[in-house]
């Protein structure tokens, strides 16, 4: 039925892989059940989406609540500056303005950081997903034949459908490569209007930048008259209670926020200084959206701020993560796989591959057909390790326990040494082979 009606029969382009996706029936804490009954510890989280885990009761309270009072109006109302103030406690802003996703956020940074410089391009690295308006979709999974130069990759689009146009006002870096943006700055003198990037690259699995990219990037910025835009949709909320800002120390000048801290409920934000944001309120940059600040959502996001991601939440999923982290590492070196694991926050991947990688370029030698064996053999063990794309991370909210790390750690164990066998007798030649 689904297939009749829906693309793929599904939603979104990444909830469809073979044979089929699982189809879910309900979810509550940190565990899942789909339509046939079966159960699982859920490490996918919507995509990250849910630090809070399933049915939070702080959020379900905070939601049934609005129901009765109204969804949405199209006015303002209290919740929009409570939120607002949480937003501007905990990371380097002055002013915020919301939207319902990810995609509505970064469009609205690059266009105010546009208007901030009376530039027109936008720079963002190679391998970075940063939603699906022109100016992002651009060079996300390039195929090796379009790669271009290593320092200078081609503004590749991210599928049919993109002007050219758009893609001139997008240039290419490689991640975690200062020489590589000082150069893309001197092709294209006084032009830049930002940098987009996500602080961690979290479209590859998982990889963090060396120390000092950051702050590079903020001196690049600073020393060429361009803004620098923290695309925090997955790190905002999953890295610390401040974000990549009070993990890694680095102010950005505008910052994007989405996925966890609604809660579970499709709630965007962006602020920046009040320098910035005024350009919205003297009318030279518009700003809107009928579904902005609806109460249901802002009513999730002030009960997950406010009772959900406090600090001593973060203290305990913090130490989930180094279990998790740890046994993994173990289960590794004790099977002899070739791969090594890869973890900040809440977040974590199993990275297929002998050696760590450093940009999108690295990733793309991931060993596909034994990624797949992992996943499902998790999932056939009771353990929804993390999205079934290779290129996502594993998430841990609030809800999870010692009981389901252990779990999910036992399932590992009986999954790895068969990985490992695999691997050994195919050999490394296969890394990569299937193709990305």
């Amino acid at each position: 039925r689904a297939l009749e009606r829906i693309p793929l029969g599904v939603a979104s382009n990444y909830r469809h892989y073979e044979p089929y996706p699982i189809f879910v029936k309900d979810g509550k804490g940190s565990r899942i059940h789909d339509l046939d009954g079966n159960e699982y510890i859920d490490h996918n989280l919507c995509f990250g989406a849910l630090m809070a885990g399933h049915c939070h009761p702080a959020v379900v309270k905070a939601v049934e609540q609005e129901l009765h009072r109204g969804t949405t109006f199209g006015m303002p109302h209290d919740q929009e500056w409570e939120l607002a103030e949480e937003i501007c406690k905990r990371y380097p802003v002055e002013m915020v303005r919301f939207g319902s996703s990810g995609t509505e956020v970064t469009m609205h940074a690059c266009r105010i950081a546009r208007a901030a410089t009376g530039r027109d391009k936008i720079l963002k690295f190679e391998g970075c997903y940063h939603g699906l308006h022109d100016t992002a979709l651009v060079s996300v999974k390039p195929k090796a034949e379009d790669y271009g130069d290593p320092e200078a990759p081609t503004s590749v689009p991210g599928g049919a459908g993109i002007p050219k146009a758009s893609l001139a006002n997008v240039v290419v870096a490689a991640f975690d490569n200062l020489a590589s943006v000082e150069r893309r700055f001197r092709e294209n003198p006084g032009q830049i209007a930002a940098i987009i990037l996500e602080p961690i690259l979290m479209n590859v699995g998982l990889c963090l930048p060396q120390p000092g990219f950051l702050q590079g990037l903020r001196d690049i910025c600073d020393k060429n008259g361009a803004l620098l835009i923290f695309d925090e949709v997955k790190t905002g909320a999953k890295l610390a209670w401040g974000g990549a800002s009070e993990f890694f120390g680095v102010k950005p000048h505008i910052i994007c926020l989405a996925k966890s801290i609604g809660g579970g409920l499709p709630l965007g934000a962006f602020g920046a200084s009040r320098a910035v944001m005024d350009l919205i309120s003297q009318h030279k940059v518009f700003h809107g959206g009928t579904y902005n600040t609806n109460r249901v959502a802002m009513a999730a996001g002030l009960a997950t701020f406010r009772e959900v991601l406090t600090r001593d939440a973060y203290a305990h999923v913090g130490n989930l993560s180094k279990k998790l982290t740890e046994g993994y590492r173990a289960i590794v070196k004790k099977s002899g796989l070739q791969a090594y694991v890869a973890s900040a926050g809440v977040n974590g991947a199993l990275m297929l591959y002998p050696q760590e990688i450093r940009n999108y370029r690295d990733w793309t030698k991931i060993d596909i057909d034994l990624w797949r064996h992992y996943w499902f053999g998790m999932v056939n063990r009771g353990v929804l390790a993390q999205p079934y794309w290779w290129d996502e991370q594993w998430t841990i909210s609030v809800q999870h326990t010692e009981a389901d790390i252990g779990q999910h750690l036992a399932a590992f164990e009986e999954v790895a040494p068969a990985l490992a066998k695999a691997q050994q007798e195919r050999g490394l030649a296969h890394v990569g082979a299937a193709g990305h």
